[in-house]
């Protein structure tokens, strides 16, 4: 949280409370408060505030990480802050706007970079590490990047990898933002509107089982919320493992590639951290 993108995004959620409340900022702003004090909120102001305390947390309610909790604080903070700097001054909001279209282009959310027994996959080695060795099971995230829910779900889906991974159950992602070709290969749309991102495929012997989310005939995924405990339940991740584990070691062991593009040792069959 001490990366750059976090403190410049609190900063602009913050912006009208500090160019309200903090002097000389705030010294001939226009107020409808019946004493004139520029320095402090009116009522149409504390409305607007209070829809948005209550806004957050309605949305906080189905948020699984700290990561989560704090991304929609600081989106609908920015809402509020353009509506309220547009109430102000259409300039001001103009501005505002503006230092906020140039944030999401130039300040993007740090990507997780920690432990994880993952294989990433590009649009050429997929097919072909899926159909490696019909014996394995394989759970992959198709995922992308700019999604605010992927980034989120990636450390709840390396600690499953951790937990989970041995020689018969293995754990793989792709990036679909980047490889579109792939996207339509397994029917996983990469359109915010369709809300398919993050989707989890299971394969066993190469075929797809089960996807999540699912998709409705509309072509809209249905409401799935990507937690440690749903993905184990609904995976059924605890007989799969079982299962698994007892499979002898695969004919050949790959390497992981990490998201840098740098190639790392694969684990041992059969050792993660949940052996140890």
């Amino acid at each position: 949280l001490a990366r750059p993108y976090y403190p410049l995004s609190a900063l602009l959620a913050t912006a009208f409370l500090l160019v309200r409340k903090v002097p000389p900022l705030c010294q001939g702003l226009p107020s409808q408060r019946e004493d004139g004090n520029p320095c402090d909120f009116d009522w149409r102001e504390v409305e607007i505030l209070m829809f948005l305390s209550a806004i957050v947390m309605m949305k906080n309610r189905r948020s699984i990480t700290v990561e989560q909790h704090i991304g929609n604080i600081f989106m609908f903070s920015k809402v509020a802050n353009a509506i309220l700097f547009f109430r102000l001054d259409i300039r001001m909001g103009l501005l505002y706007l503006t230092l906020c279209i140039v944030f999401l282009m130039t300040c993007k959310p740090p990507l997780y970079m920690g432990p994880e027994y993952i294989k990433y996959f590009s649009d050429k080695t997929i097919d072909e590490e899926l159909d490696r060795d019909k014996r394995v099971t394989w759970i992959v995230e198709f995922f992308a990047n700019w999604s605010s829910e992927c980034q989120s779900f990636a450390p709840i889906f390396a600690d499953l990898s951790l937990k989970y991974n041995c020689s018969g159950l293995h754990f793989g992602k792709v990036d679909v933002g980047r490889y579109t070709d792939v996207s339509t290969r397994y029917k996983v749309s990469t359109s915010p509107l369709t809300k398919q991102l993050p989707t989890l495929i299971l394969f066993q012997g190469g075929t797809e089982i089960m996807r999540r989310p699912q998709i409705d005939k509309k072509g809209r995924a249905v409401s799935w919320t990507f937690s440690e405990e749903n993905v184990i339940r609904e995976f059924n991740l605890n007989e799969l493992y079982q299962k698994a584990k007892k499979q002898p070691k695969p004919r050949e062991e790959g390497t992981e590639e990490s998201p840098s593009g740098q190639a790392a040792a694969s684990p041992l069959a059969g050792e993660t951290k949940k052996d140890k």
